[in-house]
């Protein structure tokens, strides 16, 4: 069935996750609850330890909530086995984080490709070369991660997350490994592929010229939605 472009493409509701250290139950969310619109871009803030990561992590189906519910794209993550929710990320989401998570054994264009591959789309290397070229990388398609500086793999990452067209964006610290001018390129290239894409953008950041950059504002604070 088709979405409404006007439905949110991303509804948590009382979503909470607990875990136990020996004796003790520690909670890190409690009771979070929001909307995201498409095309929305949405920051993501709080100090250490508020519960950001983890509440990615339940959005994109990579950890499962004690309580809660996740819908993407109208689809309740939680009601999917873990290949389910795989193959749904596969065909909704793209994912930059701050450390790269780039495949050391493979170029750069065969670091954009992978998600196409999976995907069993039928000219990857096209398609990741075109990206490469538009995130500045065009001299850099057949080098390794570890011949490229902090700013020109987190550029690589970029292209992989936007290569399969995802109509949604995750992304944790991701200028955090980088330099403020270096950061500010990568901030300059996400919203403007964000642009191109109409993609919905939801990232875990510290970085405040990212924030101010954004629609929307999620503020955590030991585990609870303070402010959205």
């Amino acid at each position: 069935m088709a979405m409404n472009p006007l439905d949110p493409i991303i509804e948590a509701d009382n979503l909470g996750k607990q875990v136990s250290t020996g004796t003790v139950e520690l909670t890190i969310l409690s009771g979070v609850s929001f909307r995201v619109s498409a095309g929305d871009a949405v920051a993501v803030v709080g100090v250490s330890g508020s519960g950001k990561s983890t509440l990615l992590a339940l959005l994109a189906g990579l950890d499962t909530p004690s309580t809660g519910t996740v819908r993407i794209g109208g689809q309740d993550l939680y009601t999917l086995d873990e290949d389910g929710r795989a193959a749904l990320r596969g065909r909704m989401a793209g994912f930059v984080f701050q450390s790269f998570q780039l495949l050391p054994a493979m170029t750069a264009i065969e670091n954009v490709m992978l998600p196409l591959e999976l995907a069993g789309a039928d000219d990857a290397q096209t398609a990741a070369r075109a990206m490469l070229e538009r995130v500045g990388l065009a001299e850099r398609l057949h080098h390794y991660p570890k011949q490229l500086s902090g700013g020109e793999q987190q550029r690589v990452a970029i292209a992989r997350a936007f290569v399969a067209g995802p109509r949604l964006l995750f992304a944790d610290e991701p200028t955090g490994n980088l330099d403020p001018a270096t950061g500010a390129q990568v901030i300059e290239l996400l919203f403007g592929l964000n642009r191109e894409n109409g993609a919905t953008l939801l990232m875990v950041t510290h970085d405040e010229a990212l924030t101010r950059r954004c629609k929307r504002v999620l503020r955590l604070s030991a585990g609870r939605l303070v402010d959205a």
